[in-house]
């Protein structure tokens, strides 16, 4: 007598609890990895640990607003690595010239970031030893001022960058959706547009990882983005940033930003060279416009209270630095990007994921989708640019690890990613 056969929906049901369980035994495993949400600063260096004191300052950098005069590269530089910002643009040139010259990151101790969302401290960096020093610290971060001040020289330069608010949460929205719960009961085929119908139904402060869906530059600024944007609190910390930053880059002006920034650090045209990195592809769903663009910008009233002041600065810096002199050294710049991308790009442009044929260059992907495109490094490239053109489309986790970065949770994670799939 044959044994009873199985009905499908037994195995069916059986497959999806084993499925459930095993899922959850993953979030366990990565809520050890990602650390807690705090409203206060998080566990901060003890304040009796020395600071850095380094026993030979380089020189400070003469004032080059006129054009004239001599002066030395800056090569101690605190990044505040905003998301969502094209800040790993950035990142690959603060990674070339450090690489280049030699010099000492702080990096993160196991991750690409130092145990974000909680407050940045000293402790979580590699390696790290009471008063010990640094060039340059780049990584996503929480800002605490105190703590990273006490890494670097008192001469290092401070810079971020800052996007318009609606753009960005739009770009937040899309790529940490899948990893912040409430936008899980979003049912509609444009969850973005349904969220911003209500976002008060959807949006919970406490809710894990909801601190990406709103006010998301000034929770990295270190800020509460809970508050009430006519508190008097929201311009003090706005000052209290431009009083800490050297210079504040815009996004959307990104090449005026470089020509800015080369010009405080003292750099050459080479070392602020680049290709634009973690792009995402062209979503199906319309770009917010119209009305949706506006509900976007009140939902992040903070951001955009930030992003006007620095607008205002930024064109005020413009001015100062010329506005004829502006536009010869953006045209320097973009004529020099061009030439570089014939030299190293195959095809001349950034393609899919599953387009990119060596894994090197395969960047991080968000969960559950590939949308960021990636490069192909020429295979034929002289021997004057082939380490130029691969260091400049070399993605961030794989620029870390060259740099010597341990980084083994990003590579647990992906290696769990890349079994399921996901």
């Amino acid at each position: 007598m044959l044994p009873p056969q199985k009905k499908p929906w037994e195995s069916m049901a059986k497959g999806l609890v084993l499925g459930a369980l095993f899922t959850s035994f993953l979030l366990l495993v990565y809520s050890y990895a990602v650390p807690p949400l705090h409203a206060g600063l998080a566990s901060t260096t003890p304040e009796a640990a020395a600071s850095c004191s380094p026993p030979v300052l380089e020189p400070e950098a003469a004032n080059r607003a006129n054009g004239s005069g001599e002066c030395q590269p800056r090569r101690n530089i605190v990044f505040l690595k905003t998301h969502k910002t094209a800040s790993s643009t950035l990142l690959n040139i603060l990674f070339r010239f450090g690489q280049k010259h030699r010099l000492k990151f702080a990096f993160p101790n196991g991750r690409n970031d130092f145990d974000y969302p909680t407050f940045f401290a000293r402790s979580l960096v590699q390696d790290y030893r009471p008063g010990a020093c640094f060039n340059i610290i780049c990584n996503h971060m929480r800002f605490h001022y105190d703590e990273v001040r006490g890494l670097v020289p008192p001469n290092a330069i401070f810079i971020t960058v800052l996007r318009d608010p609606a753009r960005l949460f739009e770009s937040s929205f899309h790529y940490f959706g899948p990893v912040v719960p409430l936008t899980w009961k979003l049912s509609g085929g444009d969850k973005l547009a349904e969220f911003l119908q209500d976002p008060d139904r959807y949006y919970d402060p406490n809710g894990f990882n909801a601190h990406y869906l709103r006010n998301l530059l000034f929770f990295d600024l270190g800020y509460d983005n809970g508050l009430d944007p006519g508190s008097p609190q929201v311009q003090e910390h706005i000052l209290e940033v431009e009083r800490r930053f050297h210079l504040v880059l815009l996004q959307e002006y990104f090449d005026e930003s470089l020509v800015l920034l080369k010009d405080l650090l003292c750099w050459e045209l080479e070392d602020v060279l680049y290709f634009k990195l973690n792009a995402r592809r062209d979503s199906p769903v319309p770009r917010l416009s119209g009305e949706m663009y506006g509900r976007a910008t009140a939902w992040n009233m903070l951001d955009a209270h930030l992003y006007r002041h620095f607008n205002a600065s930024f064109w005020r810096k413009v001015e100062a630095f010329g506005q004829e002199r502006m536009a010869r050294e953006v045209a320097a710049l973009r004529h020099a990007n061009e030439r570089m991308r014939t030299i190293c790009i195959d095809g001349g442009h950034a393609v899919d994921a599953a387009a990119i044929q060596d894994e090197a260059m395969q960047p991080w992907q968000p969960l559950g989708t590939k949308s960021i495109l990636g490069y192909n490094l020429k295979k034929s490239i002289g021997q004057r640019h082939a380490q130029l053109c691969r260091r400049m489309l070399t993605p961030e986790i794989q620029y870390l690890m060259d740099l010597g970065a341990n980084l083994w949770v990003t590579k647990l994670w992906k290696f769990i990613r890349d079994f399921l799939r996901w």
